[in-house]
């Protein structure tokens, strides 16, 4: 299903990826159908739609189709066009094909058609970029753009942004309960310490904890109002002060009065 190639597309964007179980986000890639255990997925899961340009202009609702049935947000992505490198040989091809284009029709019509470009060439083109790579690569220097701005080119139609922003999503509350976490662990030192008692007093550290818990609502779907003057600070203050008191669990309870206690803070500061 292309794990590993979803994993090191991650890794190059700049995700921090491991094997351990410690890990904020389970990423659970899957290609074209979703087996039935995939629906029993923890709520700290995203689910990679792999190989999404097999699917053309469907991998979108296929995408949606995968979330409905198992709950899980999932994100469609063609992993191998994450983070290509072309050399010189690859480059002279998808000329050659640019110039003189290949049948693309199904991976047998390429290699075996005929054409100058030498058949183990395009095997090695196809290893590399797959068909629709392929296409994506010869249309652009088509349309002009230089050979060394392709792997650019790939990139944005292989979603990988579109994921790594889904990953920082559904990592939300964890980043939240680290920092829950790391703000009881300083509150304890507070007790012997007048700076770290200071420091957590500080508007800079009660808006930050502000700022995680906004990450989790908005995770979760809820809109937070970012205005940015005193009017919009108080009626944000307010609307969540309640929200942390009405039905809901206790993460939300507590970001809820984080929001609140953040807002209030920034009231001040605009006064």
């Amino acid at each position: 299903m292309g794990a590993g190639t979803v994993a090191r597309a991650l890794s190059s964007a700049g995700v921090v990826v491991t094997d351990g179980e410690a890990a904020d986000v389970a990423v659970l890639v899957v290609a074209e159908a979703v087996k039935p255990e995939d629906s029993a997925a923890g709520d700290s899961t995203l689910m990679v739609l792999n190989k999404a340009d097999l699917l053309g202009g469907m991998a979108g609702e296929r995408a949606a189709q995968c979330r409905a049935l198992t709950g899980v947000p999932t994100v469609p992505m063609a992993a191998l066009l994450a983070d290509v490198t072309l050399d010189d040989e690859a480059v002279a091809a998808l000329r050659a094909l640019s110039a003189e284009p290949a049948d693309l029709s199904s991976t047998d019509a390429f290699v075996q058609c005929p054409h100058r470009l030498p058949r183990e060439v395009r095997a090695r083109l196809l290893e590399r970029l797959d068909r629709f790579g392929i296409a994506t690569a010869v249309a652009a220097l088509g349309r002009g753009v230089a050979p060394e701005a392709l792997p650019a080119v790939l990139r944005k139609v292989s979603g990988v942004d579109d994921v790594v922003a889904a990953v920082h999503i559904v990592a939300a509350p964890a980043r939240y309960r680290r920092v829950r976490s790391a703000v009881a662990e300083l509150q304890a030192l507070a007790v012997h310490s007048e700076r770290v008692a200071e420091f957590l007093a500080s508007d800079d550290a009660v808006v930050a904890v502000m700022a995680a818990a906004v990450d989790v609502v908005e995770a979760a779907g809820l809109d937070v109002d970012r205005g940015d003057g005193p009017a919009a600070h108080l009626r944000r203050a307010v609307h969540w002060r309640r929200y942390s008191r009405g039905p809901v669990d206790a993460l939300h309870r507590t970001c809820g009065a984080d929001i609140a206690r953040g807002s209030l803070r920034l009231v001040g500061r605009v006064l």
